[in-house]
């Protein structure tokens, strides 16, 4: 049986982590969810995670920084951006920096789910 994949997600709002764990867990995913950039950094430190999850606009450390922070440590692991704050110029940004892929607020768990599905394959294709 293939090992489960690693998803993090980051959001400051307790809902998302809320919404988005048991629908990610469903899937099949081995799912830990940070309110906090600070957080989400310690622990990538301890483990490497295959799929980041990230919302952009967070106190202290956003996630263009958490984007910065995976890929220096992790380059094959895959960092999706979500933000409610979605524009052309920040999706270019994260993009030029390194993210997979970028979804705006509101999105469905489904929404989510298939870009995490094309990540895995990306990751999946890269080890083959």
């Amino acid at each position: 049986m293939p090992e489960k994949l690693k998803v993090m997600v980051i959001d400051d709002e307790p809902i998302v982590g809320k919404r988005l764990k048991p629908a990610l867990e469903k899937s099949g995913y081995e799912v830990e969810v940070y309110e906090t950039g600070a957080g989400a950094l310690k622990r990538i430190e301890e483990k490497d995670f295959d799929i980041v999850v990230t919302d952009v606009r967070m106190d202290e450390i956003d996630g263009m920084d958490i984007l910065a922070r995976v890929t220096a440590k992790a380059p094959r692991t895959k960092v999706i951006i979500i933000t409610g704050y979605a524009t052309i110029e920040l999706a270019r940004e994260a993009l030029v920096k390194g993210a997979f892929d970028f979804i705006a607020k509101p999105f469905k768990p489904d929404d989510l789910r298939e870009i995490i599905q094309k990540a895995a394959f990306a990751l999946k294709e890269e080890q083959e």
